[in-house]
């Protein structure tokens, strides 16, 4: 039988607290100002009647629903699902839930439209492509949106990012002082800035070291897809002698490549770097020089940024650039 006892609600633990209810509010009101004796009665009260707070009706009233929608398109890359846990941590210990949609396609207008519906009070997008329509309906919504890894070339959402260019051109630095002549690199997507800002900070160190990129495949950011441009890249005479993978997840497949099918010594015969510093490439089987994006202070700035924004305090957009190091290991 249905149990069609009445829930207990906020006059009730009022009642029984001996407070007013909106110091039940502020009880269950992450930050707000409470006595610590009172906060103690209100969830005496509570625990005693079994009151939970209906966060939707919450919402309404507020005009606030205290949810941050995240849209993430790559988490079959380490990476990204690390920093997807970072950021969900971070936003719950400040009073906020998270709704995540996951899109297979780095285009994701649609899933921003669904977000919208649902009140969220701003939009996390990782590693995908917003079109300049999708922007502007987001300006006009009110809605603050920040993405990670990614920004627009016109500048208009706010953005928190490593610096790719200065990892790039790091990265080309390393391999010339290891001695290295024949520099491929396996690009990512073509249609994120983190894909092209890579390339290009490698592109333009060499030139200026009086080099260029020896050949070019693109690994797409995924293990398969690397593979097969590892093969064409290293079935090329001369075969290349160092490959700059765009991320952690393409460099070990490279790697895995270069040693199972080519039988290349690495580094002895061929260097490999990636981009990341995932936890894959910590492990003894790979040892994997790569860059360190600092994932944690990535995902911590893209939090306030994103906190600030919802409560008022930061009205401008913002692009944040965060400093990248490198990871010296086995494979350089």
């Amino acid at each position: 039988m249905r149990d069609t006892k009445k829930r207990a609600g906020s006059h009730d633990v009022a009642r029984l607290a001996g407070v007013s209810r909106s110091a039940v509010s502020r009880a269950f009101t992450p930050g707000a100002y409470i006595a610590d004796e009172t906060r103690e009665r209100v969830m005496a009260a509570a625990a005693m009647l079994d009151y939970q707070p209906n966060a939707i009706a919450r919402s309404l009233s507020k005009n606030s629903s205290r949810l941050v929608g995240i849209i993430a398109t790559d988490l079959e890359n380490p990476f990204y699902s690390q920093l997807l846990v970072h950021m969900s941590t971070e936003l719950q210990a400040n009073g906020y839930a998270v709704l995540l949609m996951v899109s297979r396609s780095s285009h994701i207008d649609d899933y921003l439209s669904k977000l919208l519906q649902y009140q969220v009070d701003g939009v996390i997008v990782t590693a995908a492509t917003l079109s300049s329509s999708m922007a502007v309906a987001l300006q006009r919504s009110g809605r603050p949106v920040v993405l990670v890894n990614n920004y627009l070339r016109d500048g208009g959402v706010s953005s928190v990012s490593s610096d790719n260019y200065r990892g790039g051109r790091m990265v080309a630095d390393l391999l010339v002082e290891a001695g290295r002549k024949r520099i491929a690199f396996i690009s990512g997507e073509a249609n994120t800035s983190s894909g092209r800002d890579r390339g290009l900070g490698l592109k333009d160190r060499l030139a200026e070291l009086g080099m260029t990129i020896y050949a070019q495949e693109s690994g797409e950011y995924r293990h398969a897809e690397a593979a097969e441009a590892a093969r064409r890249l290293l079935s090329l005479s001369p075969r290349p002698d160092a490959l700059f993978c765009a991320n952690d997840v393409m460099a070990i497949a490279a790697l895995m490549v270069a040693r199972s099918e080519f039988g290349l010594r690495v580094p002895e015969d061929l260097s490999v770097v990636g981009f990341d510093d995932s936890d894959e490439a910590t492990r003894q089987t790979f040892g994997l020089t790569t860059v360190d994006q600092h994932l944690d202070d990535m995902a911590s700035k893209t939090v306030s940024l994103m906190l600030a924004t919802i409560s008022g305090d930061e009205k401008s957009v913002q692009h944040v650039v965060v400093p990248v190091s490198l990871v010296y290991r086995a494979t350089h």
